[in-house]
C-alpha cells in the first residue's frame, strides 16, 4: 500500500510536468463553464516544480501562510528576500523540517530547507536557500504492473539573493536560482522517450516599504512588500521541444507590528499571490494555430505566458480575480520570547479550493528559535500538510557578538 500511495504521488506529479495538454470537462453556458454536474468549472492553473511555491517557515505557517511582510528572518529567502536588509541581526540561519503526506501513513515523503543571511553593512544583506523535496522511495512498473527498478525522486533548488536599501525606508532585491527535478530519470513514458531531470534557472525580484505609524499610546511599523519569484526558463523531462512553465508568482503583502508596551507586541499580516502561468483553455477557447497537438497556451515562452497570465482566463476578468489566493495571520509576542500565531488560508474552488485555519507557537532564547505551526482543514478536500505538525530551528549568531 505504501508504495502504491507514493507511486500515485509521482504520477501526479509527472501528470503536471509531462503532460502535453488537458482541459477541464465543462459546457458553457451565457459565457460561463460549468463541470458536468452543473458546478462552477474546475480550471485549476498547473505548472512544474511545484514544490518552489511550498511554505516550509513554520512561522509563516502558523499566520496562514502570510509572510511577504512580517518583521525579516532567514525565511524571507521563501517570501520576499529584499526584507533581510532590514533585518537587525547581522548573521542568520534557519532550519526547517516539513513532513508531506504524513496523514497518509508516508514517513519519507518531507521538505527540508535552509535559509540564512549575512549584511554586509547597514544598506547591503546577501541571502542563500537551499530547499530539498524528497518524494520516498518508489517501486517502479512497466505498463503491465511488473515492478521495475527502485527510485528515489527527489528535487531541489540553491537561491542566492542581494538585497540593498535605496532609502532608510525602500530596499529591492534580486535573487537567482538553479532548479533541479528527477521525478523518473532512466524511465520510459508513453512513445519510448527516456524521462530525464528536468533542469531550469530563475530569478526573483522583491521590493519591501516600512514606515512609522504614529498612534496614540503604542509605536508601530508598517511594512509593505511585492515579490516577483521564479520567473525564468521553462522545465521539460524529455527530449521533448514543448517545456512546461515554472510557478511564477505574483506576492503582494502587509503587515502592521504594534508595540503595545515593553512586553507586548501583535503583528496582522495578509498576503494576496497569484500564479502568473496561463490559465487553461476550455474546449471552445482551445487554440492549436499550427497544427502540432499542443495548444497556442503551451507553446509562449516564459515571459511572455507571465504578461498573458493576466488576461487569459475563458470567464474573463471576474476568473482572474477567482486565481487570487488570500492569506490572513496574526502573531502575539510576550517579551521577544513567547509568540503565539493563528492564521487563515483561502483559494477558489474553481482554482484548486484550499481552505484551511493555521495555529502555531515561537520560542526565542538567546541565539536560539523554535517555531512550531499546525494545519487544520476546513474542507473536505485533502491537504499534504492535514493534522501534521511543522517546525523550525533559527539561529542568530549576533547573538554571541551581543554578550561579548
Amino acid at each position: 500500500m505504501k508504495n502504491l500511495l507514493q507511486h500515485s504521488l509521482l504520477i501526479l506529479l509527472a501528470i503536471t510536468a509531462l503532460s502535453t495538454q488537458a482541459t477541464a470537462q465543462c459546457y458553457e453556458e451565457n459565457g460561463k463553464y460549468y463541470n458536468l454536474d452543473g458546478t462552477p468549472c474546475t480550471n485549476t492553473v498547473v505548472s512544474a516544480v511545484p514544490f518552489l511555491r511550498i511554505v516550509a517557515d513554520a512561522r509563516s505557517g502558523a499566520m496562514g501562510d502570510a509572510g511577504i511582510g512580517i518583521s525579516p528572518d532567514p525565511n524571507a529567502m521563501h517570501f520576499n528576500p529584499s526584507k533581510i536588509v532590514f533585518a537587525e541581526e547581522g548573521l542568520a540561519v534557519s532550519a526547517t523540517y516539513t513532513p508531506w503526506l504524513r496523514a497518509l501513513g508516508l514517513n519519507d515523503v518531507y521538505l527540508a530547507y535552509l535559509s540564512g543571511y549575512y549584511k554586509l553593512d547597514d544598506l547591503q544583506a546577501l541571502g542563500f536557500g537551499l530547499r530539498y523535496f524528497s518524494l520516498g522511495s518508489i517501486q517502479f512498473t512497466d505498463q503491465n504492473g511488473e515492478p521495475l527498478a527502485i527510485g528515489r525522486p527527489n528535487e531541489f533548488e540553491i537561491t542566492a539573493a542581494y538585497a540593498r536599501k535605496l532609502s532608510e525606508k525602500f530596499a529591492a532585491s534580486l535573487s537567482a536560482k538553479f532548479i533541479y527535478s528527477n521525478l523518473a530519470a532512466g524511465q520510459q513514458v508513453e512513445g519510448g522517450e527516456t524521462i530525464e531531470p528536468g533542469i531550469a534557472g530563475a530569478a526573483d525580484v522583491s521590493f519591501t516599504y516600512r514606515t512609522p505609524i504614529e498612534l496614540e499610546n503604542a509605536e508601530s511599523e508598517l511594512t509593505v512588500g511585492l515579490a516577483l519569484t521564479n520567473i525564468g526558463s521553462k522545465i521539460t523531462y524529455t527530449n521533448s521541444l514543448f517545456r512546461d512553465y515554472l510557478p511564477a508568482n505574483f506576492g503582494l503583502g502587509a503587515a502592521w507590528e504594534i508595540d503595545l508596551d515593553e512586553y507586548n507586541t501583535i503583528t496582522f499580516a495578509t498576503d494576496i499571490n497569484k500564479l502568473m502561468v496561463p490559465t487553461p483553455c476550455q474546449d471552445n477557447t482551445c487554440e492549436d494555430l499550427d497544427g502540432n497537438g499542443v495548444f497556442d497556451y503551451r507553446e509562449q515562452s516564459g515571459i511572455s505566458g507571465i504578461f498573458s497570465s493576466f488576461s487569459d482566463a475563458p470567464e474573463g476578468f471576474s476568473e482572474e480575480l477567482r486565481e487570487l489566493m488570500y492569506s490572513f495571520g496574526v502573531e502575539y509576542w510576550y517579551d521577544k520570547q513567547f509568540a503565539v500565531r493563528a492564521g487563515y488560508f483561502n483559494e477558489h474552488l474553481q482554482k484548486g479550493g484550499r481552505k484551511f485555519f493555521t495555529v502555531g507557537l515561537g520560542l526565542k532564547y538567546n541565539i536560539f528559535g523554535l517555531n512550531f505551526s499546525y494545519l487544520i482543514p476546513t474542507t473536505n478536500q485533502r491537504n499534504p500538510l492535514d493534522n501534521t505538525l511543522r517546525f523550525s530551528l533559527l539561529f542568530d549568531f549576533s547573538a554571541f557578538d551581543a554578550e561579548e
